[in-house]
């Protein structure tokens, strides 16, 4: 059988266009955390200045004030390049995280080399590093962060001076080395609460989206299954309709038909009812075989709408029908069969559910074409409202009910529009289809 390449040109975009979103979701995420890493650096800056004044100019502390603030500067430094660069570019990957962790383990080992070493209270610091690794990387640069941090605290231990302070314990909180230790305690649980939060709230967000994202790969998947079964149906209904078609019309010719006037009328509204049977599987042919825009009639808004609700009448038992139309700049537009369904989808729903009336109101507002279609029905129940646009979710009771409405959300998702469903504080449903213009304008000549 041979592959059309449109369709599969239209699959592959679909593919490509799921992945580039996982991947927005994801870079998204990831500079959101590189910029709360370049805003606790920043805190990292001030507690290290406060921190290298009060030790100097408080306790009496004798520290290598030049080189300590050198390594400052370099903090600052590359805290500036990285606000200036993560400005511009939105995407930040697993790698330029970790190695932007990095940075802050090395700067901390600097300076606690100049202060110390693991005499310093301030050494706890490196659990602050390890546990943001946790969070915020992948497995494997989490692990890495934890070895260079371990190398760092064993390297220290080994090649840095102890800072001459008077381990006294026997004072307890009097202890100049028990009063630092409380204060990295502090800091590091205060950092990790506000950051950590922060951070999984915004993982929280990246797994809701990427949720989402999922969510419309598998109905979109859906509606293809769907589109491919309605058009293998319809090439097998061509036949039998023709073959009716004509046998009703041998029919017409025969005596026993002419003769009766009421069965020649049953007979002529058959082959009426036949033929707009085999106008609707010509339609589904037509859309599975084109992709958008190849089918796309140009025309302006009002004659469209205009159309439609006079075709959509004229073969519909619809008792009473409020036809609406508040566009006052008649512009421009292209419409497909696709888009026509789906409006015709909604109207349908709504003379189902109130036979007795339905009502079309039409609307621009900001650049926004708006459809309200109304009912007189007994209205949307809750549950049905909570799973709106879902398939298989219809009041009527019948199976594989709700397809309708399910393919008129993602439509109008795909054109850049939304269908919202509520129930009228007079009884009945309410149904707002919006579309930007963007979407089916037609540039002016």
């Amino acid at each position: 059988m041979a592959t059309d390449p449109l369709k599969e040109g239209s699959r592959l975009g679909r593919l490509r266009g799921a992945l580039t979103s996982a991947a927005d979701v994801e870079y998204a995420a990831g500079h959101k955390n590189m910029l709360q890493l370049i805003e606790l650096r920043w805190i990292a800056v001030v507690g290290q200045i406060t921190t290298i004044a009060g030790a100097i100019l408080v306790f009496d502390v004798h520290l290598p004030l030049v080189q300590m603030l050198e390594v400052l500067a370099c903090l600052i430094a590359f805290n500036v390049a990285s606000h200036l660069r993560w400005h511009e570019h939105r995407a930040v990957t697993n790698k330029e995280l970790f190695l932007a962790l990095l940075v802050d383990v090395a700067s901390l080992t600097m300076q606690l080399y100049l202060s110390g070493g693991t005499t310093n209270p301030f050494a706890f610091l490196y659990l602050l590093q390890v546990i943001l690794s946790a969070v915020l990387l992948e497995a494997w640069s989490t692990w890495i962060i934890v070895a260079i941090t371990l190398a760092c605290l064993a390297g220290l231990a080994a090649f840095a001076h102890p800072l001459p302070l008077p381990f006294d314990h026997a004072r307890g909180i009097s202890s100049l080395y028990v009063q630092g230790m409380l204060i990295c305690f502090v800091l590091d649980a205060a950092l990790l609460v506000v950051f950590i939060s922060r951070i999984t709230s915004t993982l929280r967000a990246k797994a809701a989206q990427l949720a989402d994202l999922r969510q419309r790969a598998a109905e979109e998947e859906h509606i293809v299954r769907m589109g491919l079964l309605a058009s293998g149906a319809a090439h097998e209904l061509g036949t039998p309709l023709a073959t009716v078609y004509v046998i009703l019309g041998d029919w017409k010719r025969m005596r026993e038909f002419k003769g009766n006037p009421e069965l020649l009328e049953e007979l002529t509204e058959m082959q009426t009812q036949i033929q707009r049977c085999k106008s609707i599987v010509s339609g589904i042919l037509l859309s599975a075989g084109e992709a958008r825009g190849e089918s796309a009639a140009r025309t302006t808004i009002r004659t469209f709408l205009d159309g439609l609700v006079e075709d959509w009448q004229d073969s519909r038992p619809v008792r009473d029908f409020s036809y609406v139309n508040r566009i006052d700049e008649d512009r421009p537009v292209a419409f497909d069969s696709t888009l026509k369904q789906t409006i015709d989808n909604v109207l349908d729903n709504a003379l189902e559910a109130s036979p007795d009336w339905v009502g079309l109101e039409a609307c621009i507002e900001d650049d926004t074409l708006r459809l309200t279609v109304s009912d007189a029905g007994p209205g949307f129940a809750p549950a049905m409202l909570a799973q709106f646009g879902k398939p298989y979710q219809s009041s009527k009771g019948r199976a594989g009910g709700g397809l309708g409405l399910f393919l008129v959300v993602n439509v109008a998702r795909t054109l850049g529009g939304s269908v919202a469903a509520s129930n009228r504080p007079e009884g009945g449903a309410r149904v707002v289809l919006t579309l930007p213009l963007a979407a089916i304008a037609l540039g002016r000549q």
